[in-house]
């Protein structure tokens, strides 16, 4: 989590320094906390595309306070998860303190070494592969009933329809014709049917390079955590080798794919499948994943008011559109996305050649 520039106080900013003060004050050895009576200073932090707010304490150590609204936000089911996956071996931030009812909770502080921060030419193989040995470990734990819903079709189908609903109807403006809508829902059906066809496990749901903490000499950190659920074997490697926030060249992708899939034969994670099938079901669940993303970015940005998210698009329509030309089954909805919707996205502000988007001298230049 990076540092947020807007410091406006509020009530529940408050509200949640005044709880913080309270679980301190009852008792939590390593921790002291600033010489000032009753005074902790909250710095805030960029958070998440959900509701939460993420403020940086100045205790020793520092800890991360977090403002979670009751009715937008469940802290039950984020403890429990919590709990659970650090007993197995994942490095969720420990739960110092959580106030249920309020929304309130004290974390454990990753640090704000994200994996996007230390990815480039000369890293990457190496952190890829240690953060592909913790998604191994995610997906050998073992289900607990009642705390991993099923990825199941209604869920995914309910995601990709974002696609329509968002992208097209409320940020471009365009009502679809009743064939347009069966050219989608017969490509969605295509993308539900391999899903229901792998192998199922722990998908921690968002496993990419802004949820990954990268610490020295320790096992990376693992936050947003809080949507896992219990599906596709090549969801949470496709969040993260298609990334959309950063691009990796796609023969290099796929060998990492490959790579993956046989150390998980080899774990026993899944059953003997041969390349093909194992990089058409990641394909695949990726594409599900980028319509996803193509409706929920601007529901964020229209419903939200978050306006970062609208510039990586074009990334994800590079990897929609690519990954689509390998397909005889996946190339109508291309030719129809190319021909209606590219020329209605292209006169968006936020818009960039999505043929480059997310070339390394071009993420480079726009950091820079």
């Amino acid at each position: 989590m990076n540092e947020c520039v807007s410091q406006v106080p509020d009530e529940r900013r408050d509200q949640l320094r005044q709880w913080a003060v309270r679980a301190l004050q009852a008792g939590h050895e390593p921790l002291q906390l600033p010489p000032l009576e009753n005074t902790l200073h909250l710095q805030p932090l960029s958070g998440d595309a959900g509701f939460r707010r993420y403020f940086r304490t100045d205790t020793t150590p520092s800890l991360i306070a977090v403002d979670s609204p009751p009715g937008k936000t469940n802290v039950s089911r984020f403890v429990a998860l919590a709990d659970y996956l650090r007993r197995n071996g994942i490095h969720t931030p420990l739960v110092i303190s959580a106030d249920i009812e309020h929304g309130y909770m004290l974390l454990e502080d990753l640090g704000d070494t994200q994996l996007l921060r230390e990815l480039n030419d000369d890293s990457v193989s190496g952190l890829y592969a240690e953060v592909m040995s913790e998604l191994l470990c995610l997906q050998q734990i073992s289900r607990q009933e009642g705390l991993f819903p099923p990825y199941n079709r209604e869920l995914l189908h309910m995601e990709m329809r974002l696609l329509p609903e968002w992208l097209v109807g409320k940020l471009l403006q365009r009502e679809l014709s009743e064939e347009e809508n069966q050219l989608l829902e017969r490509t969605f059906a295509h993308l539900l049917d391999s899903a229901s066809s792998q192998p199922q496990v722990l998908v921690h749901r968002d496993y990419h390079s802004r949820n990954l903490m990268i610490r020295d000499g320790e096992r990376p950190g693992v936050v947003d955590f809080q949507d896992a659920v219990w599906g596709p074997v090549t969801y949470d490697l496709a969040s993260l080798l298609r990334d959309c926030y950063i691009r990796w060249p796609r023969e290099q992708v796929e060998n990492w794919a490959l790579a993956y899939a046989s150390t998980a034969m080899d774990a026993g994670v899944i059953p003997q499948v041969d390349g093909k099938t194992f990089l058409r079901w990641f394909d695949w669940i990726g594409l599900q994943r980028h319509f996803k993303v193509l409706g929920l970015f601007p529901r964020l940005y229209l419903r939200d008011g978050k306006h970062g998210y609208l510039p990586d698009l074009p990334l994800v329509i590079r990897y929609t559109l690519e990954v689509c030309d390998k397909y005889e089954e996946m190339q109508p909805f291309a030719q129809w996305f190319r021909t209606e919707l590219l020329p209605l996205i292209e006169q968006q502000d936020w818009y960039r050649d999505y043929r480059t988007a997310g070339d390394r001298r071009n993420v480079e230049t726009e950091s820079s």
